[in-house]
């Protein structure tokens, strides 16, 4: 039975303060940073697409690992139907996420032991998969949760020759090869119906500033790949506006700094 902390359920109580995949302290400067943002904005619209054209059926939804609930905000006002969850293994992220939703029940909950079995339409994980070391059993749990025709939208950061420490601090245990994801996905029980790299036209862009962050320094600010002016912010949102045109229309990229993968339930 879960306990109760912080006015949530608890599933992993002995997680929700102190976990080695991420620190909790970074929510505090995501949530003044997401709504603004060109990558998380122009995440979210992507996300949002892939849910109302691959499950458009779907009554309840569960984000794993949801943060400060930025895309569960997005979700929500796109989507009044939808039954909506959310779980975080850290109570910090599930703070911020109550000041941003009015209609998600979340819980504290680790991601390698979900304690559903085919209860949701569709399950998300979004930039999570990176920072879990048993990612196979994640997926497989994810798998257990879903309902039968239901399905995953994943999104993880692409391609280990982009490794800096920006993934140092960030906790990443691992950048994907496109292939790696879907053999994983699939070996979980699901059937991949669509793969593709995003924020692929900024990779030269992603690529110099990685560059320059590989070398070990003291003073390096995670966030400060976040932190661009206003008029820069808007030409990145309107290139990658563009970008993501080309795959609602069925196209795709063979690289980029992220990727998106929705699969299905067999």
């Amino acid at each position: 039975m879960p306990t109760f902390i912080d006015g949530h359920y608890a599933f992993s109580p002995e997680m929700a303060a102190v976990s080695e995949g991420y620190e909790a302290g970074f929510f505090s400067q995501l949530s003044s940073l997401e709504a603004k943002n060109f990558w998380f904005r122009s995440r979210n619209h992507l996300i949002i697409w892939a849910l109302k054209h691959y499950f458009p059926e779907a009554q309840s939804f569960l984000e794993i690992g949801c943060g400060t609930g930025f895309v569960l905000s997005g979700i929500e006002q796109s989507y009044p139907q939808l039954s909506m969850f959310g779980s975080e293994v850290f109570t910090a992220g599930l703070e911020f996420a109550t000041k941003r939703l009015s209609r998600t029940t979340l819980f504290q909950m680790d991601a390698r032991k979900v304690p559903f079995v085919d209860e949701f339409d569709v399950i998300g994980a979004f930039d999570v998969l990176e920072h879990i070391q048993q990612d196979v059993e994640v997926l497989q749990q994810m798998h257990q949760a879903t309902q039968p025709g239901g399905g995953i939208i994943l999104t993880v950061p692409q391609h280990p020759w982009l490794w800096s420490q920006f993934d140092d601090i960030g906790h990443h245990v691992r950048r994907y090869q496109a292939e790696e994801l879907k053999t994983k996905v699939e070996q979980a029980g699901f059937k991949v119906l669509r793969m593709t790299s995003f924020v692929s036209v900024l990779l030269p862009l992603m690529l110099l500033s990685r560059l320059r962050s590989r070398q070990a320094n003291s003073n390096y600010d995670v966030m400060a790949e976040l932190k661009v002016s206003r008029w820069l912010n808007t030409v990145l949102e309107r290139v990658l506006t563009l970008e993501r045109a080309v795959i609602q229309n069925g196209g795709g990229f063979p690289a980029g700094g992220s990727l998106l993968l929705i699969a299905k339930k067999l």
